[in-house]
This record gives structure tokens, sequence and C-alpha cells, in this order.
């Protein structure tokens, strides 16, 4: 797909990478880019974390930032 189309056409492009598609996006018939379905993070990665302290300042920080934060339904984020 051309950079113009994928511009032009943009919500298409990402619900076609939202079902499982990936895109070489090309200008001037050189490919600049790939899209492709972003992987779905489960949290496995951040074990390292446990058992380390928190930093009570930081932890404040973030729980002041998710109690401004909504989802796009508008439900606050629940707690984890």
């Amino acid at each position: 797909m051309t950079a113009t189309e994928a511009s032009r056409n943009f919500a298409s492009v990402l619900d076609r990478a939202e079902h499982s598609e990936t895109i070489a996006i090309t200008r001037g018939g050189r490919r600049l880019a790939i899209l492709s379905p972003a992987p779905a993070g489960n949290g496995a990665a951040l074990k390292f974390l446990a058992g380390h302290p928190v930093d009570d300042d930081f932890a404040a920080d973030v729980e002041s930032v998710r109690d401004l934060t909504t989802d796009e339904l508008g439900a606050a984020w629940p707690d984890a």
C-alpha cells in the first residue's frame, strides 16, 4: 500500500491491522514501513519488578494520575 493510500484510508488500515493483517507501506516503490498488529501484553515482562520496593513519591504520583484518567467509555480505571 502506498503512503498516500495509507494516509487517505488510515482508519481502514488500522482495522486491517486489528484483524491480524500486516501491511507494507511504500513511497516511490520503496518499502518505508511495516504496520502490524501490536502484541497482546500480559504483564509477564514486568516480573523483574516483583520484590523491589516502590518509591512512595512515585507511587503517589501514579495514583494521582490514575485518579484523573478514564477509558474511552468514561469509566474510571479499576484498582489493581
